[in-house]
């Protein structure tokens, strides 16, 4: 007869094995996708109600007086917007957002960007400090998060996750100095160089004394989730062009100008739709899946390229408000 199997030296074998990297799945913070498909979840949609607000907040206030300088506040305005909700779908490329701490973790993000768009309109007056701490608690407060999150994957991982709250606290110098500051020139200036730090950090590889540079293999993405997510900020974009469009002329008196003109934005809209997401984002998921460094194309075409779409959408979206506004009223500059 053969023995009987030794209980103490085979506690379960093979599947108490596969059981403990399950139970230990089910706790962990992180997607571990590996590269493949992460689905979009329903909290990363509903964070981006915040961003549809931001994007308002930021056409209204350019819209209140087009200029030069106006444009170029914006501009830096926009760029702040972007890189808080960029960095955060990088975030929540790697992090789990149905696990309880991350979700705490998204709402806190939240909060503290709602504040930072409300405070677009009077952020170079007295709400310039408002807008500059949301914006600095937003970005470093959620970055050391990921980076205690990623250890548990392998703990040098969560390295450069650490080197880009390095380069944000560098820049948080300037930003908050730049809300003290009374003077709009001098704020402007110093905001700048805020971002520029942080556009820099990427490119640079976030290089920090000690800590190294970060490589594509440390940004392991799924790029199927930074295709959607960066699809959806379009989304976001176009419709702030279309509420726009149906609010003016809802308020306008009709005529065979504000129809036309009316009919003018709709269509510009569509054809921007489709050119996006018939060509663009179709081809931008392809490619990065196929990719052998991801990383590497989540930061150039999503990260980068993306800003001057967006951007593009959002001055549109002003220039279907003064269109339907005066419909028939000849074009002159100031």
């Amino acid at each position: 007869m053969p023995p009987e199997p030794d209980s103490k030296r085979q506690p379960g074998g093979f599947g108490a094995a596969v059981a403990a990297v399950n139970r230990q799945a089910a706790k962990s913070l992180l997607r571990n996708h590996g590269g493949g498909h992460a689905p979009v979840s329903h909290l990363e949609l509903f964070f981006d109600l915040v961003f549809v607000f931001a994007v308002t907040q930021l056409s209204h206030f350019l819209l209140g007086q087009l200029d030069l300088l106006r444009g170029l506040q914006t501009l830096i305005l926009f760029f702040a917007v972007w890189w808080a909700w960029m960095y955060t779908t990088w975030a929540t490329n790697w992090i789990e957002p149905e696990r309880a701490p991350n979700r705490l973790m998204l709402g806190a993000v939240m909060l503290a960007s709602l504040g930072m768009s409300a405070a677009i309109p009077e952020a170079y007056s007295d709400g310039g400090l408002a807008f500059a701490g949301a914006y600095v608690a937003v970005q470093i407060g959620r970055t050391l998060y990921v980076s205690v999150a990623m250890n548990e994957w392998k703990p040098e991982t969560g390295n450069n996750m650490r080197r880009v709250a390095c380069w944000f606290a560098v820049s948080a110098v300037l930003w908050i100095a730049g809300g003290w500051s009374e003077d709009v020139s001098t704020r402007m200036a110093l905001w700048i160089g805020a971002l520029t730090i942080e556009y820099l950090g990427p490119v640079l590889f976030f290089w920090t004394p000690m800590l190294g540079r970060s490589t594509p293999e440390d940004w392991v993405v799924s790029g199927s989730h930074m295709a959607e997510r960066c699809s959806l900020f379009i989304i976001i974009a176009l419709g702030e062009g279309l509420i726009i469009t149906g609010a003016t002329f809802a308020a306008s008196k009709i005529g065979v100008g504000e129809i036309l003109a009316f009919l003018n934005a709709f269509v510009s809209s569509f054809a921007m739709w489709w050119i996006y997401f018939d060509l663009g984002a179709k081809r931008g998921a392809l490619h990065i899946a196929q990719h052998d460094r991801p990383g590497l194309v989540a930061r150039q075409a999503f990260t980068y390229w993306h800003i001057p779409i967006v951007a593009g959408i959002i001055v549109l979206a002003v220039a279907y408000e003064l269109l339907l506004a005066h419909p028939l009223d000849p074009v002159h500059g100031d």
